[in-house]
């Protein structure tokens, strides 16, 4: 792909720009090494407008200075950058990022429509960067373009946390329950009534993605395809009164039995390709585990490597499962903005762009 002339910096076009993950997206690409804001689209309200007067910002601070006048597009436009950050409702996403993929561009998805496909890539580059193979057979790879698709945010940081102990020890059963942050249901989310001082034990179509995605992001690459992880994974999911960082408590049947400091090992010991290849938004430890017997807390931990890293703690044995712990992770960072940026580092590492 050819970079800017200016900076030498790859061009990025967001799509979905004014939404909560959008503006994630915009914040972290401001003063990227590698990669420059280049492009903003977003609905049909918001277009012609420059990006400061489409915007109600609701990140702190302010709209990154070098975002504020670019004219806003509409998503199905034909744009400049082959590489495209998607924050796109799945009902847009749908068509849009099809489009843009046969027009040659690479889109990183935050959507679930094209998660489980076979042939799509669901990337979490620590774990499974070999999965970027799969963009070789989608129908788009002629014309240069593909799709590359995020987990989903509270899968993000469990496949993380499983991973090492799948690798390690092998598991045979799983269990989560989590507590999850108003943000992971957008903006303005849930109604102001319903989440003070509330728990809901209810979100649409959460816990299917849960039980299904971690397979695929563990499975093996073999001939072209994925062959899932073969367990199973129970699932319980709350949304709880927290801004940012979605809580899991996390029950664990291994395979071969190990002793807590095999496993606390495991985990802390766990790096993959990010960090292989120096990626700009890559933490040095992926995982970092916590001794205190009142941590991971989202006001205190969910920031951890600028929101990249899986914070765990509690980590203990269980008397049904074999080990227990509990994790956080930022849910808009790691778990959807961030981990596109992370994806887009890792195709332009890879020679991909």
């Amino acid at each position: 792909m050819t970079t800017d002339e200016r900076d030498g910096r790859i061009p990025v076009a967001i799509l979905g720009a004014t939404g909560a993950v959008g503006q994630r997206m915009v914040s972290l690409l401001a003063g990227h090494p590698r990669l420059r804001l280049a492009e903003v689209a977003a609905s049909e309200r918001s277009q012609g407008k420059t990006y400061l007067e489409a915007t109600r910002w609701i990140l702190p601070g302010d709209v990154p200075e070098e975002a504020r006048g670019f004219v806003v597009k509409a998503v199905e436009d034909p744009l400049e950058s082959r590489l495209v950050l998607s924050a796109l409702d799945a009902k847009v996403a749908d068509e849009v990022e099809p489009l843009q993929a046969s027009r040659g561009k690479l889109v990183v998805s935050n959507t679930k429509s094209f998660r489980m496909q076979a042939d799509v890539p669901l990337l979490i580059p620590e774990v499974n960067a070999d999965h970027l193979a799969l963009l070789d057979r989608q129908g788009w790879a002629a014309a240069g373009g593909g799709i590359v698709t995020n987990p989903n945010c509270v899968v993000v940081g469990l496949a993380m946390a499983l991973a090492p102990l799948h690798r390690a020890f092998g598991l045979e059963a799983v269990c989560v329950t989590t507590l999850q942050a108003l943000s992971g249901a957008g903006y303005p989310g849930v109604p102001s009534l319903d989440s003070q001082g509330n728990v809901i034990p209810f979100i649409d179509g959460e816990e299917e993605k849960i039980e299904t995605e971690p397979g695929k992001i563990l499975g093996t690459l073999d001939g072209g395809r994925v062959v899932p992880a073969d367990f199973p994974i129970s699932v319980s999911v709350n949304r709880v009164p927290v801004r940012d960082g979605h809580t899991e408590s996390v029950f664990v049947k291994l395979s071969r039995k190990a002793s807590l400091g095999e496993i606390r090992e495991a985990l802390e010991g766990f790096t993959g390709e990010p960090q292989r290849l120096g990626l700009a938004s890559a933490p040095p430890r992926p995982i970092v585990v916590r001794d205190e017997r009142d941590r991971p807390q989202p006001i205190r931990d969910v920031e951890a490597g600028h929101g990249m890293v899986v914070t765990v703690g509690r980590l203990r044995p269980d008397p049904v499962y074999d080990v227990r712990f509990s994790l956080l992770v930022h849910n808009t960072v790691r778990g959807a903005a961030g981990a596109a940026l992370l994806n887009a580092e890792l195709l332009a590492a890879t020679g991909r762009l």
